[in-house]
């Protein structure tokens, strides 16, 4: 859940609560969250959508999702479809405000028409590369377009014949006459309308002329009472031509026009080892480096979703990161932290061995099976025990044995012990290989004495290992997941990325043993592996006869492997 002080102390509360005392808009906060629907949302979104919701909630206001669809091109109902769901996901709740800027395609056309009547647009012939030409540096001023004197009637009469679809793609544009010398490049005649003959997801093919997002987008927001307009960082240069398309919209339309709706910008969301571009992340799907939207490694809402991450994880970790008037880039681990630190007191704790190597009791009773009992959570008595089989032949992990340790090893090796959780302390006396050096097997002994909770031995035992009943265990597969990037900072590499991606993303372990109270999970289970990580049952997969764990994050961070590989 949203930490309320945190969110108190941001500059935009602050500013809000201002408003609100002074009775600014009557006292009402109204705020939303508009993406665009051409691509899935990432945990960037997630910032905006929650600072927005979030701020209408603790002033009793209102909230609005609204679709951003005026480019038919890259537009798609799936996107629409997976951002509803991921949103409702993370407990945003837009009641039964849900909009799209489709919806008034024919008041922003009137509008438009209101802007020509008023000499205040025009339309314009010339190329994109010309109007790009024409409208100069930050250094030198931009040369006023050769149509911008047009009549105000050969100007409605284009535009008509634009909306009835009498030109072709890109032969003209619906041009802003404010001022071709000013400082902000963003003022001098901006591109109100395009020509896009295009199949829209929502009209079909009832417009082909679609409004820019610097008109769209303030415009909508007069239209719905949107008292404060929050946005990224990128968008301050743009906040002039904001306050000029409202300022036009009460003066031109104040039949329809709610709000003299406001501008305010935050830092973006940037972290390390992840690219937050919904350009670049299509690309990473188009081009299969990974295996959808939804691929754990992504950044998207779906991506962690299904890598088993919660919502108050993620609310978590916005709370951390606050809200900031700069750009700057947040260490990933400060988002793992808020994972683990959700999980740590709810994910039932399982035995489960990854790299198994088998261990032979030799003194064990043959055919003996004794039940061990073993914490579901550590420091919780209320979340109960469960028991585990334990026989005289175990797997522990690979990496619990060295037969040729270094000081301070406290795990097994030979003529040493180690205890196995919640049983007995076994001593290596026999290692046991293949035909090329590999060690297969252990030959072990017990100490009765040694019985966990009744040690009567009078030895301290230092190392603790967990394991699995050979002859017991459940078969699963796991997925290990790591950084899809090995650069900090892969948006700073440009286009293509291949460079920078982590070949050891992804590892999939296969039939690795598992204790068997393991079975008795429900697909969506979140739950511990034993000094391995937090792990995830994946419910979208088919598991058949077998269970598949996502790894949502490891018990510690593997930046020094990361490190490593950026030095050679």
């Amino acid at each position: 859940m949203t930490n309320e002080a945190e969110m108190q102390s941001n500059f935009i509360y602050q500013m809000i609560l201002k408003d609100v005392e002074a009775g600014k808009h009557g006292g009402r906060v109204h705020t939303r969250f508009p993406p665009e629907p051409n691509g899935y949302l990432h945990i960037g979104h997630a910032k905006a959508a929650l600072l927005n919701y979030n701020l209408a909630r603790q002033f009793d206001g209102k909230f609005n999702l609204r679709f951003d669809d005026t480019n038919p091109i890259a537009e798609e109902e799936e996107y629409v479809e997976s951002i509803i769901e991921d949103l409702r996901w993370l407990g945003v709740d837009w009641e039964d405000r849900l909009f799209f800027t489709s919806d008034y395609f024919e008041t922003k056309f009137a509008f438009a028409k209101r802007l020509i009547e008023a000499g205040q647009a025009y339309v314009c012939d010339l190329s994109p590369d010309e109007i790009r030409e024409y409208r100069g540096t930050l250094t030198e001023p931009g040369t006023p377009s050769p149509f911008r004197d047009r009549s105000v009637d050969e100007n409605l009469a284009l535009f008509e014949r634009m909306q009835k679809g009498e030109f072709p793609d890109g032969a003209r544009v619906l041009r802003a006459k404010i001022d071709m010398t000013s400082g902000n490049l963003n003022l001098r005649d901006p591109v109100l309308y395009r020509i896009l003959h295009a199949e829209h997801h929502r009209t079909g093919d009832a417009w082909c002329i679609y409004p820019m997002y610097d008109f769209d987008h303030p415009f909508t927001d007069a239209l719905e009472g949107i008292t404060h307009s929050l946005c990224s960082i990128e968008y301050s240069d743009h906040r002039p031509l904001y306050d000029w398309v409202v300022e036009n919209a009460v003066k031109l339309m104040p039949d329809v026009v709610k709000a003299r709706s406001e501008q305010t910008e935050f830092a973006r969301l940037n972290m390390s080892h992840m690219v937050l571009s919904k350009r670049k992340l299509r690309r990473l799907v188009e081009e299969g480096h990974v295996s959808g939207w939804d691929d754990p490694r992504m950044p998207t809402i779906s991506g962690l979703r299904r890598r088993g991450v919660t919502p108050d994880a993620i609310a978590d970790f916005q709370d951390r990161v606050g809200v900031a008037r700069a750009d700057s880039l947040v260490d990933l681990r400060m988002f793992l932290f808020s994972i683990r630190n959700d999980l740590e007191a709810t994910a039932l704790r399982k035995m489960v061995v990854l790299e198994p190597l088998k261990v032979v009791i030799t003194n064990w009773p043959e055919g003996e099976v004794e039940w061990v009992e073993l914490e579901n959570i550590p420091r919780d008595e209320s979340a109960g025990m469960r028991t585990a089989p334990f026989s005289g032949e175990v797997y522990i992990e690979r990496e619990d044995f060295m037969e040729d340790p270094p000081k301070k090893f406290h795990r097994l090796s030979p003529g040493d012990e180690i205890r196995l959780k919640g049983a007995y302390a076994i001593h290596c006396h026999d290692v046991i290989k293949d035909d090329e050096g590999n060690v297969v097997e252990l030959h072990c002994t017990y100490d009765p004495k040694t019985r966990s909770g009744n040690d009567t031995s009078g030895r301290k035992i230092r190392g603790v290992a967990h394991w699995v009943s050979a002859p017991h265990a459940v078969e699963v597969d796991v997925r290990l997941y790591d950084t899809l990037f090995v650069e900090q900072d892969p948006e700073t590499v440009g286009e293509d990325l291949r460079d920078v991606l982590n070949p050891e993303s992804l590892m999939t372990l296969t039939r690795v043993p598992a204790e068997p109270s393991i079975s008795a999970l429900t697909p969506g289970s979140r739950v511990q592996f034993m000094r391995k990580g937090y792990f995830f049952l994946d419910p979208e997969e088919d598991h058949g006869d077998g269970l598949i764990f996502n790894r949502i994050v490891p018990l510690k961070d593997t930046w020094a492997k990361i490190k490593k590989k950026q030095s050679q």
